[in-house]
């Protein structure tokens, strides 16, 4: 029972509130929580945040005879493109499958293009 004060302090208490230095203290505590979520924030959630946009810009830019390659790791062609489908012909006997836009992972094309 020695630390009831200091737990009615992180509850905001007004009786513990009126110990001097009590809210820094609190403040203090909290301190390493709060940089551990800066840290996490700028390491893992806004990395991936960049790449998801990339990915819907490149999935927007996406054009008849691009060459791409789907999740699944299809590679195929692009014959046509419609609101959120495309249609990829794949392999020397011209398949063609309809896919998602969202399947799409890649655009070598696009990437050949680049370098």
């Amino acid at each position: 029972m020695t630390n009831f004060p200091y737990l009615l302090s992180l509850l905001g208490s007004a009786d513990a509130s009126a110990e001097g230095g009590s809210i820094l203290d609190t403040i203090i505590s909290f301190a390493p929580i709060i940089v551990v979520v800066i840290v996490f924030y700028f390491m893992l959630i806004r990395p991936q945040q960049k790449k998801d946009k990339a990915d819907k810009v490149m999935r927007e830019n996406l054009d008849i005879g691009d060459e791409v390659v789907t999740i699944g790791g299809i590679i195929g062609i692009v014959v046509s493109v419609k609101e959120d489908t495309v249609v990829i012909e794949t392999g020397s006997d011209r398949s063609k499958i309809r896919i998602l836009k969202s399947a799409v992972s890649q655009n070598i094309s696009a990437r050949d293009k680049n370098d």
